[in-house]
């Protein structure tokens, strides 16, 4: 274990950040905390951590963001993710970009202790290693045959460890490698990887690492399938001596069969929960309505107040139930159930047709042009028509008074690209780069009014995904918001 570990701990929610100090301190570790990750980066720049604890949602920089900053400050620094969001998604991105771990909120002081410990028992496993290539300034076999301290430590380790030299042969493996890998001979120590194991993507991410340009070290994460598909990921880092030569690469190879598990059985309490929520939600307010329209007689101008201030939040709520229900269709496949040739001018006109009411109700202009013509699509009606009510309802709660909002059709070699543009409050450059992360909203004095989930968006680009499609936005604050939807078409 590394001695004298200092460890900082990033999160804007205090209870996690002093929850975190108190269990680490403890355990003999130096522990500080902020609040956000702008201060961490200073303070990491300041002092020298050795692991560091991080929130990925946070105000002003992300938990993404972060880890960039802190790799250019320190390839040394090992980061564990902590998130409330805790899809493997998330986490693989994250890793991607440098995190070693993750620990999803809530989570009890056991398992903060436990995977911080993993973490700084890997870090002490690289330091010794790399101390081990520097003193000895052997090959890899050398250090894997004389090392034995190393031997039991590797094979101690619940995640997979796998040493490749630069020819590609298998230089050390430990127990937990070998059964996610299934490598199959009892001894495949100086064997070639591909005559080892039957996972060609593992194959040829290894290649990829091993042909790396020495002057642009990184490191390379993925998910991939193991043995009886269990999914697992793996990050692969080359072994580089001080001439810049590569003597191979590293790899630690992790289970997430059970994240996997718990995310589903996450996704399938939420989607049993909001179906049965949606019923009574639905009555609730539709009694509300009927008190409105005056079946229980007249109401006073507060009681009629009162119970269109419920009505407003009852009908937030739905939208939040079915946008719920909606995410939980796609995650499981379920979205996109039927394509079929679709001429897309059909299902913009009946969507405007359903939400001219609410366009009139600020006196917003709605025009189309440019899509009668368009070729056919191959894609679900019913996907198509969720991704333009959720943009043109959007250009209609975010458009004030007298605004205009324009569809327009055009044709792009192999796509066909439809723009819903509109003159309303427009979106900064900083919240465009989160408007398509669930549950992210923009909050400033203009949108505070304005009822929404936060998912609408992440809705329409998984949609838009599952069509082999792509979406972007043009924006700026005062001047409107213009959407581009681009979806394969149909080639005659």
């Amino acid at each position: 274990m590394i001695k004298d570990t200092k460890i900082l701990i990033i999160d804007d929610e205090a209870v996690i950040r002093d929850g975190c100090t108190k269990i680490l301190t403890k355990e003999g570790w130096e522990a500080e905390s902020v609040e956000d990750g702008l201060k961490g980066i200073e303070r990491i720049k300041s002092k020298d951590f050795d692991l560091v604890l991080l929130d990925l949602m946070m105000p002003g920089l992300n938990g993404l963001e972060v880890i960039n900053e802190v790799n250019k400050i320190s390839s040394d620094i090992y980061i564990i993710v902590i998130t409330g969001f805790a899809t493997v998604e998330t986490a693989v991105e994250a890793m991607k970009r440098g995190a070693y771990d993750y620990i999803p909120k809530p989570f009890t002081p056991d398992q903060l202790r436990v995977v911080v410990r993993k973490a700084l028992e890997n870090m002490a496993l690289r330091k010794e290693t790399e101390f081990l290539r520097k003193e000895q300034e052997k090959g890899l076999f050398a250090i894997a045959q004389e090392k034995s301290k190393i031997k039991t430590i590797v094979n101690c380790m619940p995640d997979g460890v796998l040493v490749i030299d630069k020819e590609k042969k298998i230089a050390l493996y430990n127990p937990a490698a070998s059964k996610l890998l299934n490598i199959r001979d009892k001894d495949s120590i100086g064997k070639l990887l591909d005559e080892s194991i039957i996972c060609t993507e593992f194959s040829d991410m290894v290649s990829e690492v091993l042909n790396l340009d020495s002057n642009k070290y990184t490191t390379i994460a993925g998910e991939i399938l193991g043995v009886d598909s269990i999914p697992i990921i793996a990050h692969i880092a080359p072994v580089i001596m001080e001439d810049g030569e590569v003597l191979g690469a590293v790899t630690i190879i992790k289970d997430i069969s059970e994240q996997k598990a718990i995310d589903k059985m996450k996704s399938d309490f939420i989607s049993k929960v909001t179906h049965e929520l949606k019923a009574p939600v639905a009555t609730i307010n539709q009694l509300l309505m009927a008190i409105l329209d005056g079946a229980v007689g007249e109401l006073e101008e507060k009681q009629r107040q009162m119970i269109d201030r419920a009505k407003l939040r009852g009908d937030g709520l739905l939208e939040l139930i079915s946008d719920l229900l909606n995410i939980s269709k796609i995650e499981s496949g379920l979205a996109i159930q039927r394509k079929q040739p679709l001429q897309i001018s059909e299902v913009i006109d009946d969507v405007v047709d359903l939400l001219q009411p609410q366009a009139d109700e600020k006196k917003i202009s709605i025009s189309i042009s440019s899509i009668d013509n368009l070729p056919l699509i191959n894609a679900d009606k019913e996907g198509i028509r969720e991704i333009f009510t959720n943009l043109i309802s959007n250009g209609i709660k975010y458009t004030n008074v007298n605004g205009v909002i324009q569809i327009d059709g055009e044709i792009n070699n192999e796509y066909i690209i439809i723009s819903v543009s509109d003159n309303g409050i427009g979106i900064s450059e900083l919240d465009q780069l989160y408007i398509f992360q669930r549950f992210f909203r923009v909050k400033n004095s203009t949108t505070r009014q304005i009822i929404g989930t936060g998912l609408g968006l992440p809705i329409v680009k998984e949609i838009i995904d599952a069509h082999l499609g792509s979406i972007n936005v043009e924006s700026e604050p005062g001047k409107g918001s213009k959407f581009q939807v681009q979806l394969p078409r149909i080639n005659n």
